[in-house]
Parts: structure tokens; sequence; C-alpha cells
């Protein structure tokens, strides 16, 4: 434990204080999380590690699972997966007449071409999506959004962003800024490999 205390150990900023295993908050902490446990926990094991990362890509990455929850749970009220909505999405912001090919839908959903293939296939089968001759490419074709698919990924949409938006609540609007610009240095080098 940290200082040597066993039972007993504060973690970094805004964590709360240990005793015999239950936390306890103080009124002039902020509000903690488990990401503060496990880098005090790490912190008092390994102090010869700088664990600061943590505080970031940990929140980062528990965030991304409440979020991928709340994703799934959204597309299921339509009887949708992730990779389902992803596609109908991408098809859906390219605005009317809703369609792409199937290598710019391969792109948009980082996806292989065969997989791609199967998406297409089983999203047609299920009336989501119908494919067409490209008339710029004769060998070409264009997957285009169906009545049903747009009414789908739309309904789909706005209860994904009902959930987004209650995730987002204790943020003031200001640093829900603050935080998108943040993240997006974070994640346009990433993008950019």
């Amino acid at each position: 434990m940290a200082n040597g205390a066993r039972g007993r150990h504060i973690g970094g900023y805004g964590a709360a204080i240990r005793v015999n295993g239950t936390a306890e908050r103080r009124a002039d902490q902020r509000p903690t999380d488990e990401v503060d446990d496990l880098v005090a926990a790490w912190q008092a094991e390994r102090p010869d590690l700088d664990v600061q990362p943590m505080q970031v890509l940990s929140r980062i990455s528990r965030l991304a699972r409440h979020l991928d929850r709340e994703r799934r749970s959204a597309f299921a009220a339509y009887d949708l997966e992730s990779w389902e909505f992803d596609v109908l999405a991408a098809l859906r912001r390219q605005g009317a007449p809703y369609e792409l090919s199937p290598g710019a839908l391969l792109r948009a959903t980082l996806v292989t071409s065969g997989t791609m293939t199967n998406r297409i296939d089983r999203l047609e089968e299920a009336g989501l999506v119908r494919r067409r001759p490209d008339p710029q490419d004769k060998r070409g074709v264009l997957v285009t959004l169906t009545a049903a698919g747009q009414a789908r990924v739309d309904a789909a949409l706005s209860d994904l962003l009902k959930a987004e938006h209650a995730l987002l609540a204790s943020l003031p609007a200001e640093s829900r800024g603050v935080l998108a610009d943040l993240l997006r240095i974070l994640l346009a080098p990433l993008d950019a490999q």
C-alpha cells in the first residue's frame, strides 16, 4: 500500500481514501472511480514506473466499454448489429441518393473487401440496402440505402444520441468541447496511420 500503510492508501488526484478496504470520500475531493483505485495500487506496487498515462487512457478504455454497451442496446431495439449500423450510417451520411461504392464503404468502416461483400449481401437480404450498376463505371456497382434502411438507421441514431447525451450529462457544455479537442489531438495521428 502507499506510504507502507496496509489497508489504507491515498491515490493521486481525486482518489478516495481507503480504510480497511472501504472507500471514504473527503468533502474537498472530486468523485473517484475505479481508475483511481488501480492507479493508486500500481503506484504502491511499482513506484518506479510513471503510471500517469493510466489516468487518461484507462478512463478512455472504460468509457469505450460503456459506450459500446449503449450502442448495442440502442441498435438491438431496431434489430441491428453494430456493424450493420456502421454501414447504414455511412450511406445515410452521404445525403441523397444515399449511396457509395463498396470500396468507399470499406474505407469508411475500416474492414476488408471480403468482409464488406459479406456485409452488403446480408444487408441486401434484409432489404436495408440494394446494389445497382454504377452509371460511371460499367464494371462497378453502387450500394444504395433503401427507405427501410434509412428509417431503421435514423431511429437507431436517435436512440443512440439520447444515450450519449446521458453519458455526457455530468460535463458542462464547455468542458465537452475541451474534451473533444483534447481527444482529437490524441486520435488524429492514429487515424492518419
